[in-house]
């Protein structure tokens, strides 16, 4: 089964997937990966949060998955 992420899954769902998007998540400035909103903050919520375009940061973490 290929695994994606999408907008609507917390940064918890997404690490549980592959703690390799951890690296990519930082690189985005997203220092939430170990903080409690992480638990129920969605990647589309903490992507407005950080100044980010949500759409590339789903590209690159979809790409490293299906590149593993």
């Amino acid at each position: 089964m290929e695994k994606r992420v999408s907008k609507d899954m917390t940064i918890a769902e997404i690490i549980s997937i592959d703690n390799g998007v951890i690296p990519i998540l930082l690189q985005a400035g997203m220092h939430c990966v170990g903080c409690p909103a992480s638990q129920a903050e969605t990647l589309e919520e903490a992507g407005f949060v950080h100044g980010q375009d949500i759409d590339i940061l789903i590209n690159k973490i979809n790409e490293y998955l299906e590149n593993k």
